[in-house]
C-alpha cells in the first residue's frame, strides 16, 4: 500500500469523543481513535490532531445565555486542552509517543505551540495535538485545524466525520435520498453553502490549495486507508 500523504493533520470534534454519552468524555472511543492512529503511525505517517470541545463546552450556547463571548470563547479553549489531554493519554496507553502544544499558555500541562518543534516532533514519528484552537476568539477549531495544516506544510486536512462518509448536498440522517459528492473544488463547496466546515476555514485551505479529505473515522481501518490515497469519503481540492 503506497502512502499519498506523508504529513496530515486531523481535525476530530469533541462531540466525536463524547461517543454515546452526552458530555464529557466516552472511554471505548478514546480507545478506539488511539489504535486508529497507531495504524497510521506505523505507515510512517507523520501526524498532527486538532481537536473540539464541543463535549465539555459550547461558546455559542454560554452567548446565548448571556455570557461574554470572548470569555465564552476562551472557555472553549480550555475545553479543547482537557479533550487533548485525554486524547494524549489514549494514544501513550497504545505505545504512542505524543506531545500536546497549546495556543494558550498553560506549561504545567503541555508545551506552548512553537511551529518549528512542532514540526521537529512529526519528524521523530510523534504525534501532535494541537489544543486551545487558534488562541483567539471568535474562530473556531475548524479554522485551527487550517491554519495548523498550513503552517505545518501538511499535505492533507483530514475531516473525521462520525458515521458519516463524506460530503452530502442534504443531511443524509435526514434524508434518505441525499446525493454524495466523491469530489468538490473549494470554490464549489464554498457557492453551495455546504455544511462541511466554517467558510473562514474552506477559505483558508483555497487560499493555500490545501486538500481536505472528509470521511467517516468511526468505520474501521478508515484513516489508514485515507492517508494511503484509497478512494474514499469526499476530497475537496482546487485542481
Amino acid at each position: 500500500m503506497l502512502n499519498r500523504y506523508r504529513r496530515a493533520v486531523l481535525k476530530i470534534s469533541g462531540e466525536a469523543l463524547a461517543g454515546t454519552t452526552s458530555l464529557g468524555h466516552d472511554w471505548d472511543v478514546l480507545e478506539y481513535v488511539a489504535k486508529e492512529l497507531a495504524e497510521v503511525q506505523q505507515l510512517g505517517i507523520e501526524l498532527g490532531i486538532v481537536v473540539g470541545g464541543g463535549n465539555i463546552w459550547r461558546g455559542a450556547t454560554a452567548e446565548e445565555q448571556g455570557m461574554d463571548r470572548t470569555t465564552a470563547d476562551h472557555a472553549g479553549m480550555l475545553a479543547t486542552i482537557i479533550n487533548a489531554l485525554a486524547l494524549q493519554d489514549a494514544l501513550e496507553r497504545v505505545g504512542i509517543e505524543t506531545r500536546t502544544q497549546t495556543s494558550i499558555e498553560v506549561t504545567s500541562v503541555a508545551e506552548p505551540y512553537i511551529r518549528r518543534r512542532a514540526m521537529r516532533h512529526l519528524e521523530k514519528r510523534r504525534v501532535v495535538i494541537f489544543a486551545g484552537g487558534t488562541g483567539n476568539p471568535f474562530m473556531t477549531t475548524d479554522t485551527a485545524a487550517a491554519l495548523k495544516a498550513v503552517e505545518i506544510t501538511a499535505d492533507v486536512l483530514l475531516m473525521a466525520k462520525n458515521k458519516v462518509d463524506g460530503v452530502y448536498d442534504s443531511d443524509p440522517n435526514l434524508n434518505p435520498d441525499a446525493s454524495k459528492f466523491d469530489n468538490l473544488t473549494h470554490l464549489s463547496s464554498l457557492t453551495l453553502g455546504l455544511e462541511i466546515m466554517d467558510r473562514t476555514a474552506l477559505a483558508l485551505c483555497m487560499d493555500n490549495q490545501l486538500p481536505i479529505l472528509v470521511f467517516d473515522l468511526f468505520k474501521q481501518g478508515n484513516l489508514a486507508a485515507a492517508v494511503s490515497g484509497m478512494e474514499l469519503g469526499t476530497l475537496i481540492s482546487t485542481p
